[in-house]
């Protein structure tokens, strides 16, 4: 919201300022309200898709946080298989399956963040696309761990104060939720001095270096939350389907992931929720297309980039600034 505000000039006139703030909480208001009452009145598949935009917009929170990186989709299965591998064979209560994916993402990610992120630019790309496919290797070769091509299934639903939840509608109250405290952590972090130097060091790199910005020391920091937060996803994904296998932590993933923060664009924070709802309800609409629908969905991507080449979120910050009144724009 305040991202909002911000695009207000102060200079409005107080009733003005007062009226364009009111506009936007309304909108605000009726966008919650929609998401209240979605679960009941929406089918179980359109509920089912809006779960997985919860959990694409968390992991792709970590995509969006400056790096180009591939490897998402790694810490996605680990955060995955750690708490499903913990609760199904020694029994133990999610929460330590989920600590467990986190701890290890994280040393992971610093270890291997380390000497991969001096890269930058293509090179960069190349390396995360490579511990991508390391990854996705390792899950099916390790199978004695995480079941191979089989998977682990029977993994427990979650549960709260002994309420279970084991329906699309009650872990979309769930993940959504998270979602959110989490879009808020990731705005006031852009807010912050260390977000300020992350625009800097994702637009002008060599500016921040003269700064006195630690880039290398400032790419890990944003690698390792990032794994962190693809960890936490794939550990829900994991209690909400019962079930993981390797199909669902390949490559594929990995640059679904990278769509979802190019497509959300770096301007604002909802975008990156957009492009979780685009690359989750498209492909779902256009499968009833047949074979074509790759081809179809492909062309979307290729309008979207055409039209929108600063995402939905700067598609956002332009149209907040065409409502505004006239008197106010400069």
């Amino acid at each position: 919201m305040k991202q909002f505000e911000s695009e207000v000039p102060s200079s409005l006139p107080a009733s003005r300022l007062r009226s364009v703030r009111y506009r936007m909480w309304g909108v605000v208001a009726v966008l919650f309200a929609l998401w209240a009452v979605a679960p009941g009145f929406a089918s179980r598949s359109v509920i089912d898709m809006l779960v997985f935009s919860g959990l694409y917009t968390i992991a792709g929170l970590g995509v969006a946080c400056g790096i180009v990186s591939l490897a998402q989709s790694v810490f996605y299965g680990i955060g995955a298989y750690s708490t499903a591998y913990c609760t199904t064979h020694y029994g133990w209560p999610a929460p330590a399956g989920f600590a467990i994916g986190v701890a290890i993402s994280a040393a992971i990610a610093l270890a291997v963040g380390w000497p991969v992120l001096r890269l930058s630019g293509y090179f960069l790309a190349l390396a995360t696309l490579a511990l991508a496919i390391i990854g996705q290797v390792l899950f099916t070769e390790w199978d004695w761990l995480t079941g191979g091509t089989l998977g682990i299934g029977g993994i427990p639903r979650l549960s709260f104060m002994g309420y279970e939840l084991n329906s699309p509608q009650r872990f979309y109250y769930l993940v959504w939720p998270i979602a959110a405290a989490l879009l808020w952590f990731h705005a006031n972090l852009l807010r912050s001095r260390n977000g300020l130097a992350m625009r800097a060091m994702r637009d002008a790199p060599a500016a921040a270096a003269v700064l006195g910005v630690n880039i290398r020391f400032l790419k890990v920091r944003m690698f390792v939350l990032s794994a962190v937060l693809g960890s936490l996803a794939g550990s829900l994904f994991a209690h909400y389907v019962s079930f993981v296998s390797v199909d669902s932590f390949g490559v594929d993933r990995a640059i679904n992931f990278l769509l979802l923060a190019v497509l959300g664009g770096a301007r604002t924070i909802i975008g990156t929720v957009l492009g979780a709802l685009f690359i989750t309800i498209v492909p779902n609409a256009l499968s009833r297309f047949g074979d074509i629908h790759a081809v179809l969905f492909a062309a979307c991507l290729i309008a979207a980039v055409i039209f929108l080449p600063d995402g939905f979120g700067g598609a956002i910050v332009r149209l907040t600034a065409k409502l505004r009144p006239a008197g106010s724009r400069s």
